[in-house]
C-alpha cells in the first residue's frame, strides 16, 4: 500500500526527469523504468528503516553533546539508515543531519528530523531586538533560492506563505521555537498547507534542532509533541551552555536571530520543506510508514505479491 501510493505521488516528477521521447510507448516505457529505479531506492530504504529502528523508552547519545530520553510510543531511525530514507524521498541532507523520530499509531501523520551543528557557542542578546517581519522577508528570499535548485532537479517547488507561529525564545531554558507555514508553488488557495515547525536548544558548542513536519490544521495538536520532544534533550555536563568558557570556547559567528532569519534557515528548508508537503497532502503515508516500524504489519517490505508485501 505505501509504495503504490507512493509511486502514484512521484510519476510526475519520474515523468519530467526522464529522457525526451518521441512516442507515446517511449515515454510510458521511460517512465516504468524510472519509476521501477525510484521504487526499488524507496523500498530499500524503506526496510533499512525498519531494520534500524530504535524504540522508546530509551535513553539516546547525540554525538558526544546530549542525550535523548526517547519516550514510549516513538521511534528513533539514526543514520545512515534515515539519510538513505530522506535521499529516496527526494531530500538533501548533510552531516548535521542525524535521523528521524517517527510516532507510534495509524493517525499520527508527521515526523521529525534530528540535527546537531557544531557552529560553537551562540549568544542570544539579538532576541530582544529582532524583527519578525524582516526574517520572514529572509526566509522567503531564501526559499526562492533554494526553489531553483529544486526546479533544476525536477522537484516541486515550494513557497513560504508565513508565520505560522512566530519565533520565540526562552533565555531561562536556551531554547528558541518558530514555525512556517508551507504550501506547494502555484498550488490552488484551497489545498492542503503545510507547517515546519522547529525547536532549537542551545550547548555549549552549538545547537540541537527538531523539524517537525505536520499539515496545517494538525498544528496545535503537534505543539506539545514538538515541544515534549524538545525538553526530552539534556545537555552532557560540559556541554550545557552555561558552560561556556569565554577564555577558551570559540563563539559561532552569528546570533541567535540567524537560526530564524538567516542562510542557515534556507538551507534547511531545502533539507526537510518537501517532506512537510508530502504529509499535509498525503498524512497517511507517514502514519502507514510509522505503523510498519513499530511491526504493526509484521511483513518485509519489498516481498512477492502474494506474499504480504506492502506493495499490494
Amino acid at each position: 500500500m505505501l509504495l503504490t501510493i507512493l509511486r502514484i505521488l512521484f510519476l510526475p516528477v519520474l515523468i519530467i526527469l526522464s529522457s525526451p521521447i518521441v512516442t507515446a510507448e517511449g515515454i510510458a516505457n521511460d517512465s516504468i523504468n524510472s519509476e521501477e529505479v525510484f521504487q526499488r531506492e524507496l523500498e530499500a530504504a524503506s526496510q533499512g528503516m525498519k531494520d534500524a529502528q530504535q524504540k522508546g523508552p530509551l535513553d539516546i547519545p547525540l554525538l558526544d553533546q546530549a542525550v535523548l530520553h526517547l519516550p514510549n510510543g516513538y521511534a528513533y531511525v539514526p543514520n545512515p539508515a534515515a539519510a538513505k530514507f530522506m535521499t529516496a524521498m527526494g531530500n538533501r541532507v548533510d552531516e548535521n543531519f542525524l535521523g528521524l523520530i517517527l510516532p507510534e499509531g495509524v493517525d499520527a501523520n508527521w515526523a521529525a528530523a534530528l540535527a546537531f551543528q557544531k557552529s560553537g557557542y551562540i549568544r542570544d542578546n539579538d532576541a530582544k531586538s529582532w524583527n519578525v517581519d524582516d526574517m520572514l522577508k529572509s526566509i522567503k528570499e531564501g526559499a526562492d533560492e533554494t526553489n531553483k535548485s529544486r526546479a533544476s532537479r525536477g522537484i516541486p517547488e515550494l513557497d513560504v506563505v508565513g508565520w505560522a507561529e512566530p519565533p520565540n525564545y526562552d533565555d531561562i531554558n536556551h531554547r528558541l521555537v518558530w514555525a512556517l507555514t508551507v504550501s506547494s508553488h502555484g498550488a490552488p488557495a484551497d489545498d492542503p498547507l503545510s507547517v515546519n515547525y522547529n525547536t532549537y536548544a542551545l550547548g555549549r558548542e552549538g545547537f540541537v534542532n527538531f523539524n517537525l513536519v505536520t499539515g496545517s490544521k494538525e498544528l496545535e495538536q503537534r505543539k506539545p509533541i514538538a515541544k515534549s520532544l524538545l525538553a526530552s534533550l539534556e545537555f552532557n555536563q560540559g556541554k550545557r551552555y552555561e558552560d561556556f568558557n569565554a577564555d577558551t570556547d570559540p563563539a559561532a559567528g552569528f546570533g541567535l536571530a540567524a537560526l530564524v532569519g538567516g542562510a542557515l534557515v534556507a538551507k534547511k528548508f531545502g533539507l526537510f520543506a518537501l517532506v512537510s508537503v508530502f504529509i499535509a497532502k498525503f498524512g497517511k503515508i507517514i502514519a502507514i510508514a510509522a505503523a510498519a516500524l513499530f511491526g504493526i504489519f509484521g511483513k518485509r517490505m519489498g516481498g512477492k505479491k502474494g506474499s504480504g508485501s506492502m506493495d499490494a
